[in-house]
């Protein structure tokens, strides 16, 4: 069985529904599973199988402690008739490369993809544990995970959710979604801040030790959302093997080829989910780690050093606009060791900053990373669609960029899938520009149907209509205030 440990060395390990419940370690660390599992299918067979089936293989290796049923309880129910694609995933075609449009779910973004699963994983996990108090779900987002997270866990029986987003730091599109978020368990917030001070707020709440003594008296228990949870973090592997199959289907490649995979980056959970895959025996040449102006993973991997002592910049990708990238811990475990990986955080916490071995620094060399700032982020998105009629959304567009970056340094031009993260109409007001549409006088929602009118390109259903919704969540608090905001949703 396949258990889970804390990255910074808490004592004694946990299955895998104790690490979600728990969300994160109490030492502030984060679950990782003792080892990687290995693929027990071959690759022509994996080729033939569903989106359902891979996940299921691939989630049931790495849960090990649920039983069979479990595992195809939560797939079934998570990967339904909600996706707008009988795919789930659909690999399209454009630019010399695969986008695997990820986008497809409830919410038009890719946390769609596990955070359908995560409330199954859940309750599933409460019922095998035992557990009888109230799970209370807090998670930071950046844009994409709120919604998606809101939309999972609305009206789950023994569940409230709390999302903190950056008051200006999300889309407008994005925001609506949010604060329109119908559910009597569900509570969303604005901060004074960026995504890292409503990230670090809620890692602070986590381990807050009084409160979380009030939240027993009263019968809650603290969990995530983010993809600092194990429960969130594995589903998205599931998509990276599928992908390959998908491959070996149309006769892109042969079994056992290798591909490159790249990834618009910012948390770092989606590219790691990617190394898991490749780790369970996935052929994976490079992965091509794609930032914005907000570059400090691109520094990171060219330096061996992590420098979060920099301007944060505001850009037209703001899922991205992050420079603490949680899940690079989990990458930095499976490199090195506990003690080296603790010093690590430890200084990252004390001078925002740290700079890893060469030992480690050799772990890295699968890695290539790059970034795009926002002209020319816009420029690609123009360009994808005057050249071949594809529409992308910014995210993705800085992924593309960079893939084309790396492609001119090294000439390799092996098959690559660019995780495609979000609908272009999410972003509207910057695809809309980026295509040649003048819409200085428009709100975001004119762009929508604007984009939709010159294109023909359909608008998910997440986003349609969106504009007339009634806003059910309208308060704000400074970035050191959250504790309130918490006592504000539980009554506290």
């Amino acid at each position: 069985m396949i258990n889970y440990v804390s990255t910074r060395g808490m004592r004694g390990s946990f299955s895998a529904a104790e690490a979600i419940v728990k969300g994160i370690a109490d030492d502030k660390g984060l679950f990782v599973p003792t080892e990687i599992p290995s693929l027990t299918v071959n690759f022509d067979d994996l080729a033939k199988m569903t989106y359902q089936q891979i996940a299921k293989l691939v989630i049931g290796l790495f849960f090990s402690d649920f039983t069979g049923e479990e595992i195809d309880y939560c797939v079934d129910n998570a990967y339904d008739e909600k996706f707008e694609v009988p795919e789930i995933a659909k690999i399209t075609k454009a630019g010399g490369a695969d986008f695997l449009e990820l986008y497809h779910g409830k919410t038009a973004a890719f946390k769609d993809m596990a955070l359908s699963i995560l409330p199954y994983l859940m309750t599933t996990s409460m019922k095998k544990l035992g557990v009888d108090r109230k799970i209370c779900i807090l998670t930071a987002t950046s844009g994409d995970t709120g919604k998606a997270a809101l939309e999972g866990f609305a009206d789950v029986e023994n569940t409230e959710i709390i999302v903190f987003y950056p008051k200006d730091g999300v889309s407008e599109v994005q925001r609506r979604q949010m604060v329109t978020q119908e559910g009597k368990n569900v509570h969303v917030y604005a901060i004074e801040g960026n995504f890292d001070d409503a990230q670090t707020g809620v890692k602070k709440l986590f381990t807050d030790d009084n409160l979380k003594e009030e939240l027993a008296s009263k019968g809650y228990v603290f969990s995530s959302a983010n993809s600092i949870n194990i429960g969130r973090l594995i589903p998205q592997v599931a998509y990276y093997v599928y992908a390959y199959s998908r491959l070996i289907a149309a006769g892109d490649i042969k079994a056992g080829d290798t591909i490159n995979i790249t990834v618009p980056t910012g948390n770092f959970g989606n590219i790691l989910a990617a190394y898991y895959a490749m780790r369970m025996g996935i052929p994976v040449s490079k992965f091509i780690c794609a930032s914005n102006e907000n570059k400090v993973l691109t520094d990171f991997f060219s330096s061996g050093k992590y420098d979060t002592k920099r301007n944060f910049i505001l850009t037209n990708s703001p899922s991205m606009d992050i420079l603490i990238s949680s899940n690079l811990e989990r990458l930095i475990y499976h490199l090195s060791n506990t003690e080296e990986l603790r010093e690590l955080m430890t200084s990252l916490d004390n001078t925002g900053e740290y700079t890893v071995s060469d030992s480690i620094r050799n772990g890295l060399s699968c890695f290539y990373a790059g970034f795009a700032d926002m002209n020319l982020t816009c420029k690609t998105i123009g360009d994808l669609y005057k050249k071949g009629k594809y529409l992308v959304d910014t995210h993705t567009a800085v992924a593309y960029a960079v893939y084309e970056q790396y492609k001119k340094e090294t000439g390799d031009d092996r098959a690559t899938v660019i995780a495609s993260t979000a609908s272009p109409y999410k972003f509207p007001r910057s695809v809309a520009s980026s295509i040649g549409l003048k819409i200085d006088e428009m709100s975001d929602f004119e762009c929508v149907e604007k984009l939709n009118e010159f294109t023909g390109v359909k608008v998910p259903k997440a986003i349609d209509g969106l504009e007339n919704r009634e806003v059910k969540h309208d308060k704000v608090f400074a970035k050191d205030s959250m504790l309130d905001a918490v006592g504000d949703a539980l009554c506290l």
